[in-house]
């Protein structure tokens, strides 16, 4: 009869306890956020991904009154810190500034991917659209897109791209035009965008596809050149650049996108409160020019929220998989 008792008390306490969480979780979310926020960023510093979180997070973390510390982790074109970001803590302190990449074309390009993109991460928000360039070196001998095409078909075996990594954004765009062009080049990796075009700067690599955040001060500056914009318009940010359609390669049309996302199982309350910010962010004045400036695509109302963010990375998981898996 002790012995029941016991296991009766026992009983008693764990329910009463579990009681106390369910009750407490509620409380933490509305009361969220009450410290620091970390934002795991998975590309090196002064990279496109870097930049776009580094303007957005300054405004959001005003509107949510606490600091959001950038961490940049780098390594396997994100994927390396985008699994560290889905084992974290799902209490709202640790986020993941994600892309196309790391959050779409990582499912084909890694086969044993530690992550999944739609089962391991709460969908947070968009943050801004960047279109996709065809870069060279400022020495690099075509004058124009079609010279460039020539030029590469014939020196396939020659001339290298940069990118920073398998599966970024500037290792899948490539791959795309690698694919349109029925070309491949030698791939330089590195630890991020941001090392990738200084070493297309120093003219150490041939060419490279890359975010238009990352490129407009360099081909402004003259220490890059640009062959299209692979939009169907032309950026206000780079008026002189020609889309792909007009320079003569219609059929490699990119953009990527860069989004916040937290660990599965994020309460819904906090989830809200971070698109909130999200939204004030993108609707503020000096966030907007500086975005534009940098040629980014800032996202419509319907765009914002985390249902419309599920949906891009269902269906860009779904355009990029069987572009990239004969690749991979």
């Amino acid at each position: 009869m002790k012995l029941y008792g016991r296991r009766s008390v026992a009983g008693g306490c764990l329910a009463i306890l579990a009681g106390l969480v369910a009750l407490a979780a509620p409380a933490q979310a509305q009361n969220y956020p009450t410290r620091s926020i970390t934002m795991i960023v998975p590309f090196a510093a002064g990279g496109p991904t870097d930049v776009i979180a580094r303007i957005v997070t300054g405004h959001m973390a005003q509107t949510l009154g606490q600091a959001i510390i950038i961490e940049n982790v780098v390594g396997a074109g994100g994927t390396t810190a985008t699994t560290r970001a889905s084992k974290a803590a799902n209490d709202g302190y640790t986020l993941i500034t994600g892309h196309m990449g790391t959050h779409a074309a990582s499912v084909p390009l890694y086969p044993k991917l530690a992550y999944h993109p739609e089962k391991d991460f709460e969908p947070v928000g968009l943050l801004a659209g960047t279109p996709i360039l065809i870069l060279a070196r400022k020495d690099l001998a075509p004058k124009d897109l079609k010279e460039f095409v020539t030029y590469v078909k014939a020196n396939e075996t020659k001339v290298n791209a940069a990118h920073a990594g398998v599966g970024s954004v500037s290792n899948v765009s490539c791959e795309l035009l690698n694919s349109v062009l029925g070309v491949k080049p030698v791939g330089v990796p590195f630890n991020g965008t941001g090392p990738a075009m200084n070493a297309l700067v120093a003219g150490q690599v041939d060419y490279m596809c890359d975010q238009i955040v990352n490129a407009v001060p360099q081909i402004n500056g003259g220490t890059i050149k640009a062959y299209a914009i692979a939009t169907a318009e032309r950026n206000p940010s780079l008026p002189d650049v020609p889309t792909t359609t007009e320079a003569g390669l219609p059929a490699f049309q990119a953009q990527a996108w860069n989004a916040i996302f937290a660990p599965k199982g994020t309460p819904a309350p906090i989830i809200a409160k971070l698109n909130e910010a999200i939204v004030k962010a993108l609707d503020d004045e000096t966030v907007k020019k500086r975005l534009l400036e940098l040629g980014s695509v800032i996202p419509g109302p319907k765009d914002r929220t985390p249902e419309a963010l599920a949906a891009l990375v269902k269906s860009e998981i779904a355009k990029w998989t069987p572009v990239l898996k004969p690749a991979g």
